[in-house]
């Protein structure tokens, strides 16, 4: 796996250190329900398909999917292939789904079928897996509740082992049309000799308009890269002109196969070669931080540039770049820290915290020039708790009263993610991952389209709260924006054990969760409160309030799609599409 050489930048003005919980709100939210003329097939995982990766792939899957191009427009596949669109313009007057594609009668057939999977690649172009191996490319014209038009299919291609489609992106270079499409198979590996005898596979297919001038539009496999790995992407997506992938997975991915030839990869070498005396070292307390700044010998305290606020420090000498500069891991008090030259050649500073208690695992975000120094205090408290470790007792469970853990007893779900849980760059021409990030304390939670435009967003857990990140590969010193924040939301969705599916308004007005069956959860953003509040602890005045709804389907019958627009939250079923009117935009 590659090293760790990128941070995420948290935008802390979109952090709310207040935020106190969220408030039961028992207004009604008005529901309608669009019964399905055919019902929505759940293709059952099968007794070969027993792993843990097989139930991620497959087993959760989202039946429904949103089109980012039209608002409040959603499509799905039934038992009969057909593929149905619904756009709802009013909620009392909702139609039934309207066919736009039909699969062939004789299609997904195969005994290893897979459920039907769609991508909607651009506002004129779509994607679509019949579940047995056959890949479709759609030329859709333009959807939506005005939009009456058949689908029109420009490719189709049988790639092998059945799979299901990921991502898809369109874009046009040298008057080419080419589109990009990621696919997802698990399949039997027999090098997995220790595990579960099965390997995940990320194909990229690249697909081109191969027809000369004048000519008839014909499409072709122009590239195929193969991913290998050991566990289901959290996340993956293709950058929208092509030029990299990005994946988040608990395992990492390597490219195994271009155009059916094996990939010869150099031994991976250290993202860092050369060996660099650190610039700084830093020792920390549950109060305070100590710095100590190598400086050029002889410097006076004229020469020395120091400027420092609650988030940031920056410290050079007068006539030279800056020696560490940039975003602290944490707040601090400005007033209560401050620095001295020791012995004519560095610098000590002394920061106090702002909040004693939590140690930091960094001085400045991103920065790796510094080394940690760790107290003899700290380095003997560790070493106590983590003696039972290498007990010669079998029982190194310092509660003796309960029996020893047996690894052997443990399933695939049990383990807690490694720390090679990350978010991975691909360059398109080297197959190198260019800026990872170790997601190994952020648990995944749910990926939303925002802009369909750009790249897809991944929503993941910092602390108690469930921070957005919009991919930016423009961008490479800031690949990842921190774009919105859903207060406590990691916390409250850790609690709900039955939840399935996860998403959020692409306006960020709500997020929302799911139950296996009947229950949805709805968490608003804070807004004002028209009557006055007090919160009798603090005696203090609350001018907003955030809001939580509990919506209870009429159905028995497991969810098996989950999406919200702005104003709407989209249900699914296998026979009833429910639509909840959220927000009055």
């Amino acid at each position: 796996m590659a090293a760790s050489n990128y941070s995420l930048k948290v935008n802390r003005d979109l952090l709310d250190p207040n935020f106190e919980s969220y408030r039961l709100s028992l207004d009604a939210i008005p529901t309608y329900n669009v019964e399905l003329d055919a019902a929505v097939e759940e293709v059952k995982l099968k007794d070969t398909q027993y792993t843990l990766e097989h139930m991620r792939a497959f087993g959760m899957y989202n039946y429904l999917h949103l089109d980012p191009w039209y608002e409040d427009s959603v499509l799905f596949v039934d038992c009969k292939g057909r593929v149905l669109s619904l756009t709802v313009t009013l909620d009392t007057a909702l139609g039934k789904p309207r066919e736009v594609y039909r699969l062939m009668s004789d299609s997904g057939q195969s005994e290893d079928r897979l459920c039907a999977s769609l991508s909607l690649t651009s506002a004129t172009w779509a994607a679509l897996s019949d579940g047995a191996g056959q890949l479709y490319l759609l030329r859709t014209g333009k959807r939506g509740d005005s939009s009456h038009m058949k689908w029109e299919p420009l490719f189709s291609e049988d790639m092998g082992e059945p799979f299901t489609i990921l991502h898809s992106a369109s874009h046009v270079q040298d008057k080419v049309h080419t589109m990009e499409v990621l696919l997802l198979r698990i399949q039997k590996d027999p090098q997995e000799t220790k595990g579960s005898g099965y390997s995940v596979s990320l194909e990229w297919i690249t697909v081109a308009n191969a027809a000369g001038h004048g000519q008839e539009k014909k499409y072709e496999v122009k590239k195929r890269r193969v991913l290998r790995g050991k566990s289901v992407p959290h996340y993956a997506a293709v950058e929208p002109q092509g030029k990299g992938l990005m994946v988040a997975s608990e395992k990492p991915f390597v490219f195994t196969h271009v155009d059916g030839r094996p990939v010869e990869l150099p031994d991976p070498e250290p993202m860092e070669v050369e060996k660099t005396e650190p610039i700084y070292f830093w020792q920390q307390t549950a109060e305070d931080i100590t710095v100590c700044v190598r400086m050029p010998e002889g410097v006076t305290k004229e020469e020395v540039q120091f400027r420092l606020t609650a988030d940031n420090i920056r410290i050079g000498v007068q006539g030279f770049p800056p020696l560490l500069e940039g975003q602290l891991y944490a707040s601090i008090d400005p007033e209560a820290s401050a620095w001295i030259i020791k012995n004519d050649k560095s610098l000590e500073v002394t920061l106090q915290k702002r909040s004693e208690g939590p140690m930091w695992s960094e001085l400045v975000m991103g920065d790796r020039r510094g080394e940690y120094v760790m107290s003899d205090e700290q380095a003997a408290l560790i070493h106590e708790r983590l003696t039972y470790l290498t007990s010669e007792d079998l029982n190194g469970n310092p509660d003796k009263d309960k029996p020893p853990c047996n690894s052997q007893e443990l399933e695939d779900c049990d383990g807690f993610p490694e720390d090679s849980f990350s978010l991975t760059h691909f360059d398109a021409e080297s197959l190198k991952p260019t800026q990872v990030v170790n997601l190994g304390s952020h648990q995944y939670l749910f990926t939303v389209d925002v802009n369909p435009s750009e790249m897809p967003c991944l929503c993941l857990r910092h602390d108690v709260d469930a921070l957005v990140w919009q991919p930016r590969p423009d961008q490479p010193s800031n690949m990842w924006e921190h774009i919105a924040t859903f207060n406590a939301l990691g916390y409250v969705q850790a609690s709900k054990r039955d939840k399935k599916f996860a998403t959020c308004a692409p306006n960020f007005s709500y997020a929302s969760l799911c139950e296996c069956l009947r229950r949805a959860f709805i968490y608003r953003q804070p807004s004002p409160v028209e009557t006055v509040l007090f919160n009798r602890k603090q005696g203090r005045q609350i001018g907003q309030v955030a809001k939580q709804q509990v919506a209870s389907l009429d159905s028995d019958k497991p969810i098996l799609g989950f999406r919200a627009t702005n104003e709407r939250l989209y249900i699914l079923t296998s026979s009833n599409l429910f639509v909840l009117k959220v927000n009055n935009n």
